[in-house]
């Protein structure tokens, strides 16, 4: 079974102290004759190191095995050999592995960025072949991402979890749901908009399990509602862009929708006009205007027009390097010179 490392044991009693450890012949790291950069391992790192290279010579798959590979990790998370020798015990031994996934909850928080927290718990669930399992994992999943909720390794396990058990709909089931919550409390969350592209674009609707004209439409409402409160907010734009492009509809058709995000200042209404537009919701009071994404997306619907209408980005992209967007002004004069060329040609 898995068993926990003994926190309250004193870390620098050192394997070679430990009589139940007398049967295992240690062997050190080879480093070459003389090393230029040796690196300095702590006493305690490098008694459990090379005791694990005499177990794993040997082939032992333990008890004292797990316990061994827990401290190392615990001193050094990024320890592959040790994770993935630890799995191969866990199987060996016949471990049960919700208990090991449970083990490994707090590590996989405290070591977020570690790539290799996230790839045990992959292997494990590998395993498992339980959806139970994997629903609990998608709950796990949201605890971490209270902690770091841009953190991409995070993000990256929980599309593999949705993938892996792609025919369970009762894992898809709230995941649009959730996202939002997440876009709620951050609208400029990143890794929150891809993965709601993920959802929506590369599995809601796989299957044909929703009308695609439908989810058009809903999905540009809610591209544009965030806009709205956030016109230079890139995240959202990227994901607007995304989901025209990826539905095939011309950036024209949104012409109606951008135009007031690149004006200067947000438009004046009048009593009459003041009924909200739900198709084209105006910049929120006090938005920064114009916004760089609205005149490069309006800049876009100009060129992909061609003729005459390349004068126009022309004339926004020219503004955006002069006044807008002065950092990225060698970008804005190669697309220029692109456009000018392409039309010469």
């Amino acid at each position: 079974m898995s068993t926990t490392f003994d926190e309250d044991e004193d870390i620098e009693t050192l394997y070679a102290d430990k009589a139940e450890w007398a049967d295992v012949v240690p062997v050190q790291q080879y480093e070459g004759v003389a090393p230029l950069a040796p690196i300095f391992y702590s006493p305690a790192y490098k008694d459990a190191t090379d005791y694990f290279r005499g177990v794993v010579k040997t082939g032992e798959k333990s008890a004292r095995v797990l316990e061994l590979t827990e401290h190392i990790i615990r001193m050094n998370p990024a320890h592959y050999s040790a994770w993935q020798y630890r799995y191969h015990t866990l199987i060996a031994l016949g471990s049960p592995l919700e208990d090991e996934l449970r083990l490994m909850d707090k590590y996989a928080i405290d070591f977020l960025k570690t790539y290799q927290v996230w790839h045990h718990r992959r292997l494990l669930l590998t395993a498992l072949r339980s959806t139970d399992a994997a629903a609990a994992e998608l709950n796990f999943i949201a605890r971490a991402l209270g902690a770091d909720a841009k953190n991409y390794h995070t993000w990256s396990y929980r599309q593999w979890v949705l993938a892996h058990f792609n025919n369970e709909a009762r894992l898809w089931a709230g995941e649009r749901a959730w996202v939002e919550e997440l876009l709620d409390k951050d609208v400029r969350n990143n890794s929150a908009w891809h993965h709601r592209f993920f959802v929506v674009w590369l599995a809601g609707v796989r299957a044909g399990d929703e009308d695609r004209e439908e989810v058009l439409k809903r999905e540009l409402a809610f591209a544009k509602e965030k806009i709205a409160l956030a016109p230079n907010n890139l995240s959202a734009w990227n994901y607007f862009r995304g989901v025209l492009e990826h539905t095939h509809t011309p950036f024209a058709l949104l012409t109606a929708f951008v135009e007031p995000y690149t004006a200067a200042e947000p438009p004046t209404t009048t009593k009459e006009q003041s009924v909200l537009d739900l198709e084209n919701p105006l910049p929120s009071e006090g938005a920064d205007l114009p916004s760089v994404c609205a005149l490069e997306f309006l800049a876009d619907i100009h060129e992909q027009a061609g003729g005459d209408q390349t004068a126009k980005a022309v004339e926004i992209w020219k503004t955006l390097a002069n006044k807008h967007d002065t950092m990225r002004k060698k970008y804005w004069e190669y697309r220029i010179r692109e456009a000018l060329q392409a039309k010469a040609s």
